[in-house]
C-alpha cells in the first residue's frame, strides 16, 4: 500500500517579505553606525573628561582612558544589540512579550548570581576613573603591600617584596594607600644615649643631612634637606630623635638607608653613643663582705 507523500509549499510571498527584510537591514545598518560612532567618540570623550588627579604623561592618560573606554563601549554595545534584536524580532512578527519577560527574569537571576562580579567591575571602574594607583606604584591595598603589577576592571594584582603575587578582587578594595604618588618622605627615628648633648647631636645630624643633599648622586632625589624635626620620645634605653625630609617618588627607602649609614659612620667619629638595651640590678640587702 503506497503511503502518500506530504507536500510542502515552499513558495515565498516576496511582496510581503521584502519590506520586512528592508526594515531589518535598516535596523542593522543603524546599529553598526551607532557602534561606529560609539567606538570613535567614547575614547575621545573619556580622555577629555577623565579626572586628572595629578600631572601624568600622555601615555599614562591614554592607558587609563583606554581601559575605561573599553568597559563603556562593551556595555553600550550590549545595550544597542539587545534593543536591535528586540526590534528585529518584532519586525519579523515574533511575539516579543514572552521573550521580554524571559529576558527580565534571566537578567534578574544573573544579577543575583553574579552580584560580586558586578561589584568588582563597578568598583574597578571608579578605581581607574579616580586614579587610586597605577601599574608600577607601591601601595597597600586591602591590607596587602606591594608593587602594583596589573590593574583591570575585575581585579588588582600586587607583587610583594618576597615576590609573592596577591590577586585582590576590586570589590575588596575599600582602602588603598599609595606610597609613591607625586612625592615621598624620609621619616626616621634615631636613638642616642641619655648622656649625649642634644644640641651637639642635632648639629651633627643636620650636617650629615646637608652632606647627603650636596651629594651629586643622592642629592638629586631629595626635594628638601632632611632635618631634625624634634625629640620624638624619651625611651627606656635612649632619646628618640625624629628626622624628616621630602624625596622624589619611590626614593624614600633608598635615601633612608643611605642616611642611616652616614649617621652611623659620623656618630662613630664623634663618639656619639647609639644605645642598646641594658639592665641594672640593685640588691636591697647586699650580702655580707660585699
Amino acid at each position: 500500500m503506497a503511503i502518500p507523500m506530504a507536500k510542502f509549499d515552499f513558495s515565498v510571498d516576496w511582496a510581503d517579505l521584502i519590506p520586512h527584510i528592508i526594515e531589518v537591514v535598516i535596523i542593522v545598518a543603524v546599529v553598526l553606525l551607532i557602534l561606529f560612532v560609539i567606538r570613535r567618540t567614547i575614547p575621545k570623550i573619556m580622555a577629555a573628561r577623565i579626572p586628572r588627579i595629578r600631572e601624568e604623561s600622555p601615555d599614562e592618560l591614554s592607558m587609563r582612558a583606554k581601559t575605561l573606554s573599553s568597559a563603556v563601549i562593551q556595555i553600550l554595545s550590549a545595550v544597542v544589540w539587545t534593543v536591535a534584536l528586540v526590534m528585529i524580532l518584532s519586525e519579523l512578527g515574533v511575539d516579543i512579550g514572552p521573550l521580554l519577560a524571559i529576558m527580565a527574569v534571566a537578567v534578574l537571576a544573573l544579577g543575583f548570581a553574579a552580584q560580586n562580579i558586578i561589584r568588582d567591575f563597578l568598583h574597578g571602574f571608579f578605581i581607574l576613573m579616580e586614579d587610586w594607583y597605577r601599574v608600577g606604584e607601591v601601595a597597600t591595598i586591602a591590607g596587602i603591600g606591594g608593587v602594583v603589577d596589573t590593574i583591570t576592571l575585575r581585579r588588582t594584582i600586587l607583587r610583594d617584596l618576597n615576590g609573592t603575587m596577591h590577586v585582590i578582587p576590586n570589590s575588596k578594595v575599600d582602602l588603598a594607600s599609595n606610597m609613591t604618588r607625586d612625592w615621598a618622605r624620609i621619616n626616621l627615628d634615631i636613638s642616642v644615649a641619655y648622656k649625649e648633648n642634644l644640641n651637639h647631636v642635632f648639629s651633627v645630624i643636620n650636617q650629615v643631612c646637608q652632606e647627603l643633599k650636596d651629594d651629586p648622586i643622592w642629592g638629586e632625589d631629595l626635594l628638601t634637606i632632611p632635618h631634625v624635626e624634634r625629640v620624638d620620645s624619651l625611651g627606656d634605653n635612649g632619646i628618640d630623635i625624629k628626622i624628616l625630609g621630602d624625596t622624589k617618588s619611590g626614593r624614600q627607602w633608598a635615601l633612608s638607608g643611605e642616611l642611616r649609614k652616614r649617621l652611623k659612620e659620623r656618630f662613630d667619629e664623634e663618639n656619639i653613643e647609639i644605645p642598646w638595651p641594658h639592665t641594672k640590678v640593685y640588691f636591697a640587702n647586699p650580702p655580707s663582705g660585699v
